[in-house]
């Protein structure tokens, strides 16, 4: 399986970014091959829409889960039409690494 996680930048030692339709990163974590992949979220300038298309930025990459700070309402439709479990993160101060290492522990 894989998950996204809002980052906001481009390796493990990343905070979690609150915004998931404008995070800077999503590192892209494959729970089978246990390797983690960060592509820069090309919707984090959008003048509107944001959250949609990055949502189907990352249906297009495999995701089955997400994990951010928060998601916008038009966002979660788009994620919840489409079976995608969104799991929010409260503690925004956390590295992508401490995400992982507990991801790990699953």
């Amino acid at each position: 399986m894989k998950i996204a996680i809002t980052s906001q930048g481009n390796n493990t030692e990343s905070t979690l970014d609150s915004r998931f339709g404008r995070c800077s990163f999503f590192a892209i974590y494959d729970t089978e091959t246990l390797a983690t992949e960060f592509i820069e979220n090309p919707h984090k300038e959008s003048n509107e829409g944001a959250g949609p298309a990055s949502a189907q930025f990352v249906i297009t990459k495999g995701v089955q889960k997400i994990m951010s700070g928060e998601f916008g309402g038009k966002a979660k439709s788009v994620l919840e039409a489409l079976n995608i479990q969104m799991i929010e993160v409260k503690d925004s101060e956390q590295t992508i690494g401490d995400i992982l290492k507990t991801l790990h522990t699953l």
